[in-house]
């Protein structure tokens, strides 16, 4: 892997300009004299250029210019780097990553990305095996618990990097260690990706009792019933001996659930207060991952025969149109 001169790091770059992608590019340049980064059109690349900051999320983070190399030309960006780290939207990623058209060959690609890609309705590890032919050895994923707001903030904050390779984990902890990013490491690539974008789903739910009115005590029932159902999915899909009390499952699990900060309980708490599906969705000004996902696990879940009430439940409200209040108390009588 070709290393910046300036201080031995692989040269990165960030696709995507939410603020997840903009709380990645903060970290980076703790430890990267520069970074890449392709934004999503031109007139997130100029305000940067002119204010030096995101004028769309995030924007309390002031960037020195002179350390970003903006670009709106995924084909640019991948060309110049060596680590390349996907922090679009899940939604949006195909349509992205069609365009490029450049040799990609030997780079690493790492998922920061929680959810499904609509479009092959599959995990972005198996995407990118699939559609583009990047194995796991070129290949990381990025895991929390980590919000942006808190990045931001500079509070400390977690991240897990699975890889294959141990020397593929050195590498990317060096570019995203700092004072208060603590990084650990763990080979379980698509168990942290699925264990992503199910804590997604189960924060939904968890907003959805926050909004019908259920307290602390059933929502502590809620989560721990969701971490035994998401060990019983990421076994059933990719067994591995893995200890879902980490902070990569069980840490994300718990922030995503319970955090104001968190887009997918709020998505779930407008739905519990009455908000139709549609205008909950409408209404968010940030993508919420498990309101994609959702449809996508369901349907695995199903296929597999697996018991999931609390997945079964999310998806009855938000694809069948069901009533939350009759779900959840339905809910409450398969919950331990």
């Amino acid at each position: 892997m070709a290393k910046n001169k300036e201080n031995a790091l692989p040269i990165v770059g960030v696709l995507g300009s939410g603020s997840f992608a903009t709380a990645i590019v903060k970290m980076l340049l703790e430890n990267s004299k520069k970074v890449h980064w392709c934004v999503r059109n031109e007139f997130v690349k100029g305000a940067l250029e002119l204010r030096g900051h995101n004028p769309n999320y995030l924007t309390s983070i002031n960037f020195n210019v002179k350390s970003l190399v903006l670009t709106t030309d995924i084909n640019e960006l991948v060309t110049a780097c060596d680590v390349v780290v996907l922090a679009t939207p899940s939604i949006y990623l195909s349509d992205a990553l069609e365009k490029m058209t450049c040799n990609y060959e030997g780079k690493l690609f790492v998922s920061a990305i929680k959810g499904i890609v609509p479009k092959h309705n599959d995990v972005v590890a198996h995407y990118l095996r699939d559609v583009f032919k990047i194995g796991f050895r070129n290949q990381a994923v990025i895991a929390g618990p980590c919000h942006a707001e808190e990045v931001a903030m500079e509070r400390l904050s977690y991240l897990t990097i699975a890889a294959a390779e141990k020397e593929t984990v050195d590498t990317l902890r060096d570019l995203f260690a700092s004072d208060y990013i603590k990084v650990s490491c763990s080979k379980d690539i698509l168990g942290n990706e699925y264990s992503a974008i199910l804590k997604n789903i189960y924060a939904i739910a968890a907003g959805i009792a926050s909004g019908l009115g259920y307290g602390d005590n059933f929502n502590a029932v809620l989560v721990s019933n969701a971490i035994r159902e998401m060990e019983l999915f990421l076994d059933a899909i990719y067994p591995e001996h893995r200890e879902v009390n980490d902070s990569a499952y069980l840490g994300d699990l718990l922030v995503t659930a319970y955090s104001l900060f968190s887009r997918n309980r709020n998505l779930g708490n407008l739905i519990g207060k009455g908000y139709t599906v549609k205008s909950a969705v409408q209404s968010m000004s940030m993508v919420a991952e498990g309101y994609y996902a959702t449809r996508g696990i369901y349907e695995i879940a199903y296929q597999k025969k697996l018991k999931t009430p609390i997945i079964n439940t999310v998806f009855s409200i938000l694809y069948e149109g069901k009533d939350a209040e009759k779900q959840f108390k339905k809910l409450t009588e398969k919950l331990t």
